[in-house]
């Protein structure tokens, strides 16, 4: 019996992390499916996003283009696209790039890192 049981942990282990995460993504997987609607937005397996325009038992058929309707089956579709929120507000001011007059001088700056750049000795002598 005790020879048994690192077999079971290991088996246990593996249905907690393993195969019931699997099987809980592939339950919300079928409710998502089954609960399509006409306007929807969603992604297929194969990355084309669409909208679907008719459910019937097996197929759905979604809309790709204007004027270009796939019939596909349930199972293509990936995911279902969350519906943009209505942009009510204005867009930001652009921010201006002008100067202003408290910007630092480009001589100190400049003369600055000439001080660090040169070594001590000549520092020395310059004060």
């Amino acid at each position: 019996m005790a020879t048994l049981l690192p077999f079971l942990v290991i088996i246990v282990a593996f249905w907690f992390l393993l195969i019931r995460p699997q099987q809980k993504k592939q339950r919300q997987v079928r409710e998502m499916q089954s609960t399509l609607a006409a306007g929807d937005e969603v992604m297929l397996t194969s990355g084309i996003l669409a909208t679907v325009a008719d459910v019937t038992d097996d197929h759905i058929l979604v809309t790709i283009a204007e004027g270009v309707t796939v019939k596909v089956v349930r199972a293509a579709i990936g995911q279902v696209l969350p519906k943009a929120p209505l942009e009510t507000e204005e867009p930001e001011e652009s921010v201006s790039l002008e100067k202003t007059a408290d910007t630092t001088d480009a001589t100190d700056v400049t003369g600055a890192a000439e001080a660090e750049a040169q070594p001590v000795t000549q520092r020395e002598e310059n004060e």
